[in-house]
């Protein structure tokens, strides 16, 4: 399945039917009165997030969505009928925005979350609703009310608690696929991952959490370079970032300097995302050329890793356990009131 985590379309509501004007004519009834009925109500086009999606890509297809119009009324006060709601499904996580005034219009943050994009036109008034006592025979109605219609942009932002950013080849994918049930792509060259991979933990504590990876990023990403531009705004609903480091590249390049690269790439990106907190990881310690490095890393950057090998599984459990603490730091302070004004 191809990752799309944008889409734009058109959207249309129902028009309402048209009122009716028509007069009795039953058999002994010579005088009959107006009976025409009113139009029935158009559909309303509603996007609802489906927990079963995790991709844009059936809206790319298919561009245009029309629900469905209200009839037209009918004699003897008969109405017509209501037309048809549409309900378009989309991944938690996506983002509704009107394409023309750029006004986003909900965020589609959790299952079964919903919007009415755009409203139906109601039904006209048949005559039976303009008999008067002068007037006492009105041939007249109302038209039914055009429904809505819309350009949207659609924008998806996965829904993950964590999120592993690193440079191509760090690991991230190893990782994942050792901690989670995910099945990530993985081989011997720059960029293996090409779309983001989401992968449930389930931890020794009977907890889980939902892991974000993302491809790597390159200096220059947030202009453009690279892949990582494409889905840096994937991790802005993170609350908490692990950050890999190859200790053992195979081009001999610093991991430190490989690690200020990506921090300033998020800094440029968004400065709130640069300060979400942050778990940094040393990975490939079972590769010999690791062990001088994470000494040199630690040095340059003040930073304490927490060393790990993802082939091997070496430190996984002790990174799982990190995480959740990270996690549990950030949802306390979330729920303590702010000191302001106290």
């Amino acid at each position: 399945m191809h990752f799309v985590d944008e889409a734009e379309i058109y959207i249309k509501a129902g028009d309402g039917g048209d009122g009716c004007v028509s007069f009795r004519r039953e058999k002994h009834v010579p005088r009959g009165g107006p009976d025409g009925g009113d139009g029935g109500d158009g559909g309303d086009v509603i996007i609802e997030a489906d927990s079963n999606l995790a991709t844009l890509l059936d809206l790319v297809s298919k561009k245009q969505y029309f629900a469905g119009n209200g009839e037209d009324g009918k004699s003897k006060r008969r109405s017509g009928a209501d037309g048809s709601d549409i309900v378009i499904k989309v991944p938690p996580g996506t983002i509704v925005r009107d394409l023309d005034t750029n006004l986003v219009l909900k965020d589609l943050d959790s299952d079964g979350a919903s919007i009415v994009a755009a409203r139906h036109g109601n039904g006209g008034r048949g005559n039976i609703h303009f008999a008067t006592a002068v007037n006492q025979a009105p041939r007249e109605c109302e038209k039914g009310r055009p429904g809505r219609e819309r350009n949207l942009r659609l924008e998806l932002k996965l829904i993950a608690e964590v999120g592993l950013i690193g440079a191509p080849n760090a690991g991230k994918s190893t990782l994942l696929a050792h901690i989670s049930a995910a099945h990530p792509r993985i081989a011997s060259y720059p960029f293996t991952t090409l779309e983001p991979q989401l992968g449930v933990v389930d931890t020794d504590s009977f907890r889980r959490f939902v892991v974000a990876d993302l491809p790597g990023l390159i200096s220059g990403a947030h202009e453009g370079k690279g892949l990582g531009d494409e889905f840096l705004k994937h991790i802005e609903r993170t609350e908490v970032l692990v950050h890999v480091v190859d200790m053992a590249p195979t081009d001999r390049s610093s991991p430190a300097e490989s690690y200020r690269a990506i921090r300033n790439e998020l800094r440029l990106y968004s400065q709130q995302l640069a300060q979400r907190p942050e778990i940094v990881v040393a990975n490939k310690m079972d590769l010999k050329a690791a062990e001088d490095n994470i000494v040199t890393f630690r040095e340059i950057t003040g930073r304490e890793p927490v060393p790990i090998s993802a082939v091997t599984g070496a430190g996984l459990r002790r990174l799982v356990g990190k995480i959740l603490q990270a996690l549990d730091t950030c949802r306390s302070e979330a729920k303590t009131p702010s000191s302001k004004g106290a």
